[in-house]
């Protein structure tokens, strides 16, 4: 995935319902305030005279989070601040929990664990850290088979952004 800097194009209604293409991208990582005030300089060199209503009509830099036509701009402009900071962990993270910027955000402050390129090398690390393992055992261990019990048993979670690029979660 190719991570851009989180954006909308705000166009004016009155325009567009007048045959005419009128609006601005617009960086949503600004202040709610300072966003609205760009809206309201586009309305006001609108071809449309008098010109109020606006709606979001497109939007990129949000991953796979979509941006609604009448979203806030408090929604907007926090969602655009947080993958400003996280970039394409952050995007993934609030595809996993389904546009919920509070989970995704909690996670990412009390539950990363690091980015790995699997599963079962973070298990790996872990366990050869935590325990002491003899000589005559450690070829026996299945790391893959540890990964996947502790992702099934809730215990470990992780989002992907690259093929060997999984960040992990704890799960609790």
């Amino acid at each position: 995935m190719t991570f851009s800097h989180p954006r909308i194009y705000v166009a004016c209604l009155a325009a567009y319902n007048n045959g005419y293409l009128h609006g601005a991208w617009i960086d949503a990582t600004q202040e709610p305030s300072v966003i609205y005030d760009a809206v309201r300089n586009m309305l006001a060199a609108s071809p449309v005279a008098g010109a109020e209503e606006w709606a979001i009509h497109d939007f990129e830099g949000f991953g796979e989070t979509r941006i609604e036509e009448y979203a806030s701009f408090e929604r907007v402009s926090e969602l655009a601040a947080f993958l400003a900071e996280h970039g394409e962990i952050g995007a993934a993270m609030l595809e996993h929990y389904s546009g919920d910027l509070n989970e995704a955000a909690d996670a990412m402050t009390d539950r990363y664990l690091g980015a790995y390129a699997s599963l079962a090398d973070y298990v790996q690390e872990l366990t050869e850290e935590t325990t002491a393992i003899p000589d005559t055992l450690r070829y026996y261990i299945d790391y893959q088979a540890m990964a996947r019990d502790a992702e099934l048993n809730g215990d470990l979670f992780t989002v992907s952004t690259a093929w060997d690029d999984i960040h992990v979660f704890s799960g609790h």
